[in-house]
C-alpha cells in the first residue's frame, strides 16, 4: 500500500485563524489598523502586500499602505515610521523585505517594538532570546503551527514521534536572518535545530538525518526525493515562478511517498504567515490599549 505525505493545507488553517480573529475584532469598540511600507516594484511583493491588504479587510483591521520607488532614502521611510509610531489608529507597522537597496536594519529598527507584528526589530528579537514575551515573526510561527499540526498526528504511520531517543531534529536551509526567530521557536519546544547551505561539504547528509526539514531559498526544486529522511515533516516556504506557476524549494513529485508532511507551494506557509500577522495586529492593539 502506497502511503502519502500528510498535506499540510495552510489555507483551510488560515481560513481558521481569520474566523476566529474577525469575531474577536467585531467586538472591539475601536478597530486595530496595520501600516505597510512597500518599496520597489517586486512583483512577489506586491502579491504578499495585496493578500496582507485583502486579509485585513475581511477580518476588520484598518490597513494603510505607502508606495516608494526603489530609489527611496532610507530617511524618508524613517521618517514616516516615525508618524506611524504616533498614531494611535496605527497598532502594527510592518516593512516589506526585501528592500530593494536600502538597508532593512537600520528601517526595521526605527518602529516602535510595541508596534513591530512582523517581529523583526532588534528588541522584539532580544526578547524572544531571553524567553520574554514578544511578537515573533509570523512567518516562523506560522512554520511552528504547520509543524504542530503534522506531530498532532499521530495516526499517520511516517510522522515521527518525540519519544524518540534525543527529540526531534530539525535542519533550517535558509539565511541567519529568516533562520534566527525560528531556532528559538524550535527550542522552546525541545526540537534541536541547524542551519545549514546548500554550499555546505556535508549539505546532503544534514539533510537525510533531519527529522523536520524547513527550506527558504527561493531555488526551485533545490530538495529531491533521495536526500530525504523517510517520515520527515517538510516546510517548503520557497516561491519561485516557473513557466507561469509557482514552484517551492522542494520537488514535491519527488516527495511525496516519502515524507510524513509537507506544507505545498502555493498554499502552505504563506497563508499561514498572512493569517499570523493578523493575530499579531490584534495582540499589538491589546498590548497598546493596556499600555498607559
Amino acid at each position: 500500500m502506497r502511503i502519502m505525505a500528510m498535506i499540510l493545507d495552510g489555507k483551510a488553517y488560515a481560513a481558521a485563524i481569520r474566523t476566529k480573529i474577525k469575531n474577536r475584532v467585531s467586538a472591539l469598540e475601536n478597530k486595530p489598523g496595520l501600516a505597510i511600507l512597500l518599496v520597489g516594484e517586486d512583483p512577489a511583493s506586491h502579491i504578499y502586500v495585496n493578500l496582507k491588504q485583502k486579509a485585513c479587510e475581511e477580518v476588520g483591521i484598518y490597513f494603510e499602505k505607502f508606495l516608494y520607488s526603489n530609489d527611496v532614502s532610507e530617511s524618508e521611510l524613517i521618517s514616516k515610521i516615525e508618524e506611524l509610531n504616533q498614531r494611535d489608529d496605527i497598532n502594527g507597522i510592518l516593512v516589506q523585505i526585501p528592500l530593494p537597496n536600502q538597508d532593512a536594519d537600520r528601517v526595521i529598527a526605527a518602529i516602535d517594538p510595541i508596534k513591530d507584528v512582523d517581529g523583526f526589530h532588534p528588541k522584539s528579537l532580544e526578547a524572544l532570546r531571553k524567553g520574554k514575551p514578544a511578537l515573533a515573526p509570523a512567518v516562523a510561527l506560522g512554520i511552528l503551527k504547520l509543524i504542530n499540526k503534522a506531530l498532532d498526528r499521530n495516526d499517520h504511520p511516517l510522522i515521527p514521534s518525540f519519544k524518540k531517543e534525543g527529540g526531534l531534529r530539525a535542519v533550517i536551509v535558509a539565511s541567519n536572518f529568516f533562520a534566527d526567530p525560528l531556532t528559538i521557536l524550535l527550542h522552546e519546544q525541545q526540537i534541536s535545530s541547524e542551519v545549514v547551505r546548500p554550499y555546505d561539504a556535508s549539505f546532503k547528509e544534514k539533510i537525510s538525518e533531519a527529522d523536520i526539514l524547513i527550506v527558504a531559498l527561493g531555488k526551485p526544486n533545490l530538495i529531491e526525493g533521495s536526500m530525504i529522511k523517510p517520515g520527515a515533516i517538510l516546510i517548503d516556504v520557497g516561491t519561485t515562478k516557473v513557466d507561469g506557476k509557482l514552484v517551492g524549494d522542494i520537488n514535491r513529485a519527488s516527495v511525496e511517498d516519502l515524507a510524513g508532511a509537507l506544507s505545498p507551494v502555493p498554499g502552505g506557509v504563506g497563508p499561514m504567515t498572512v493569517a499570523v500577522l493578523l493575530l499579531n495586529v490584534l495582540n499589538a492593539y491589546g498590548k497598546q490599549k493596556r499600555t498607559p
